[in-house]
């Protein structure tokens, strides 16, 4: 039970039982000549004492958090406030409160509320009050001065509320811990394949253009495998998001990276929408292939992601030979704008824009502004 985050409120719940304890010793010392069955009400009073000891344990240890234990607990508060109308009078019962008294009772619905939340919290509240009604012979309408079942229903509200928060504080703590571990690890993974395997494959892919003839088909084949490799990485970087669903951006772009390709981001992770994220990365790898397959022979591509209030900038640009003025309209009347208008799409599908700013002989660059919305912690 060291792991449950309400272990502190169960624990703090069993001072109040100790507390409530001594207030009903005190209340059944002084009503003891008001009663008809005094005997048996110090025998009835023996068996809370029990109760009381053994609950207290079960609770602050562990081992008593569940229903079997909560349950017994309610039924035995209820039993014991009805067993009044046997040891007391009615005018008796009318005029006060059940023996054991409601706050004792009172512990038996903290009791469900720490186990299962404010909706519990709250039947078990009407439950026992509804049992000191029931003893008294009617209920009082006039909360103002009876207000034993509000205030029941209220301690069970508001114990089960903390208890609920408790949960799901401590479940976004391990969350965030495992997101934390898991980027972690693909951060070193990537740090080894990046020093490893992409420079290696690099290398051949260079060297193999440099040497020529056949083994310029090894290069080619380098290069597929290095692009590959590259998107793989970013596509596990998706595919691991936290349980919040946000991705890191800046992960995604890195990946992209390669010999041709400079990417420039924040040294700190870009935690966005992983939905966004993909879509961004996508449209970037878009944007690489365009250099790749037009930009010329030798075109080096700049990726920079800038990352604002409430919007991320990338920009990819690249030095090579550019689009001539009047070719996008021939492109466009031609129907052959499928990857820029992929591109455009993507970006606008997220609320965003695309510009693409180019000339012949000054290459090319596309500006992606997305809006981003980050949860505030």
């Amino acid at each position: 039970m060291r792991s449950d985050p309400v272990t502190p409120l169960w624990r703090g719940a069993q001072v109040l039982r100790l507390l409530s304890y001594l207030y009903a010793l005190g209340f059944r010392i002084a009503i003891d000549d008001d009663l008809l069955h005094p005997g048996v009400t110090w025998v009835l009073f023996g068996f809370l004492t029990v109760w009381t000891v053994a609950c207290g344990i079960a609770y602050y240890v562990g081992f008593g958090r569940n229903w079997y234990w909560v349950g017994a607990e309610l039924v035995i508060a209820c039993a014991l406030m009805l067993s009044t109308s046997y040891v007391a009078s009615e005018s008796w019962a009318l005029n006060n409160q059940t023996w054991p008294t409601t706050l004792w009772a009172t512990n038996s619905v903290i009791s469900a509320a720490l186990l299962a939340g404010p909706i519990v919290g709250l039947i078990a509240g009407l439950v026992v009050g509804g049992t000191s009604a029931f003893v008294k012979g009617w209920l009082d309408l006039n909360f103002g001065r009876n207000a034993t079942i509000i205030v029941m229903m209220a301690a069970g509200v508001a114990v089960g509320l903390a208890a609920v928060n408790a949960r799901r504080a401590q479940a976004e703590l391990a969350a965030a811990a495992r997101v934390a571990a898991a980027a972690s690890e693909r951060e070193r993974l990537s740090r080894e394949v990046h020093d490893g395997v992409l420079q290696v494959l690099s290398f051949i892919s260079k060297r193999g253009r440099e040497i020529g003839g056949p083994t310029a088909q090894l290069a080619d084949l380098a290069a597929t495998q290095e692009v590959a490799l590259r998107r793989l990485i970013a596509d596990v970087d998706v595919g691991a998001e936290s349980d919040c669903g946000t991705a890191d951006l800046t992960a995604l772009l890195r990946a992209a990276g390669g010999e041709a390709v400079a990417v420039s981001a924040p040294a700190d992770p870009v935690e966005i929408d992983a939905t966004t994220a993909r879509e961004i990365s996508a449209a970037v790898i878009n944007a690489l292939d365009n250099v790749a397959h037009h930009a010329g022979p030798g075109a080096r591509a700049y990726v920079l992601l800038e990352d604002l209030d409430d919007a991320v900038v990338v920009s990819v640009r690249d030095d090579g030979v550019g689009i001539a003025a009047g070719r996008l309209d021939e492109a466009r009347r031609q129907g052959r704008l499928g990857v820029a208008q992929s591109i455009i799409g993507r970006i606008e599908s997220l609320g965003g824009r695309a510009l693409l700013d180019s000339d012949e002989g000054i290459g090319t660059e596309w500006e992606l502004t997305v809006p981003v919305t980050r949860e505030k912690r």
